[in-house]
């Protein structure tokens, strides 16, 4: 499998700025030379819209939108298959009005956070809902009803979708336990047979505390911390996906992978065969936007049940921005 996985800090509202930035990167790649492009979450819009009022402007209507034009000639061009994240605009039917929030907030959903699939033919696949929806989504967006599968030709297989938080447990459901979860994504892919988990991310950088300030950097970030790989978030973004990996408790015993720093192996190829693992791509974005920070650090994992440890194939750096190749089984990546 080769994955080409965009990491950029698009600048808000300047779609086509931000799709010429995109097309720029991708020009570089060769037809057939890849299986999989992967972009992330409202990557051409940006992502930190306060309201319904800021956004709708950049609602996108599916197929015909900014992203999915660009999504079809991409896979088209390249005879690949491409995902990449986009705010949809919702059909008058489903707008609601008036949403009450939990924290008092009132919200209008004329959106939802979305994902769109495009084939090798340039041909619309499918879209997919954010299903988990962070506070910034919940004043336009609709959420979605549940994860998506794709039954997708080898070497990709069944590849599951998911966006961003949707890798945090759903409320109300609190993460009180490390093994009983909940590991919503997890258990999904488990039950779906997944070969493939793509999560399509605007995940926010670890130093980064409520409402977006920055908090104290932690000690064993290293004086070059900005530069380097978010490796709390990688480490988080393992734990919970912890059923795909971790050992089979046994009563008695103590459960391997207890979030102890070191959790996160860097490896390829242990003697597994291809049917037991799952690959999981997370595509980020990097940058600031609107006093948020980004956490970048796309990742690549292969994930083995019961075997113990995450092992971690490639990774970026926090601040990076360009595409990078992967392939599995490695040949190391290749930054384009």
């Amino acid at each position: 499998m080769r994955v080409a996985v965009l990491q950029f800090a698009p600048r808000i509202g300047q779609v086509q700025e931000n799709i010429r930035r995109a097309e720029s990167l991708c020009n570089r790649l060769k037809p057939n030379s890849v299986d999989l492009v992967c972009l992330p979450e409202m990557i051409f819009t940006g992502y930190v819209f306060p309201d319904a009022a800021s956004i709708s402007p950049y609602l996108e209507d599916p197929r015909t939108g900014p992203t999915s034009q660009f999504c079809a000639s991409l896979a088209a061009r390249l005879h690949c298959y491409v995902l990449a994240g986009y705010p949809e605009r919702l059909p008058p039917d489903e707008v609601e009005h008036d949403v009450q929030l939990e924290d008092g907030r009132v919200a209008e959903r004329v959106g939802a956070n979305s994902a769109v699939l495009y084939g090798p033919d340039g041909q619309w696949l499918g879209g997919y809902r954010k299903t988990n929806l962070y506070e910034t989504d919940m004043t336009w967006a609709k959420p979605g009803t549940g994860f998506q599968t794709f039954d997708l030709p080898p070497p990709l297989g069944p590849l599951s979708l998911g966006i961003c938080m949707d890798l945090n447990t759903q409320p109300p459901a609190v993460w009180s336990d490390l093994v009983s979860g909940p590991y919503e994504v997890a258990e999904y892919c488990i039950r779906q047979r997944t070969r493939v988990l793509v999560l399509l991310n605007a995940w926010l950088d670890s130093r980064t505390g409520k409402g977006g300030r920055g908090i104290e950097a932690h000690p064993d970030d290293g004086e070059d911390a900005d530069e380097e790989t978010d490796w709390r978030t990688i480490e988080y973004w393992a734990m919970r996906l912890r059923p795909l990996w971790a050992k089979v408790v046994q009563e008695g015993t103590a459960p391997e992978g207890s979030g102890a720093p070191g959790e996160v192996q860097d490896g390829d190829g242990d003697g597994r065969t291809a049917d037991e693992e799952l690959l999981v791509v997370i595509c980020n974005r990097s940058g600031t936007e609107n006093g948020i920070t980004f956490a970048g650090s796309s990742a690549l994992f292969c994930l083995t049940r019961n075997s113990g440890r995450p092992r971690l194939l490639h990774v970026m750096k926090r601040r990076q921005e360009g595409l990078e190749v992967w392939a599995y089984p490695s040949e190391g990546a290749k930054a384009i």
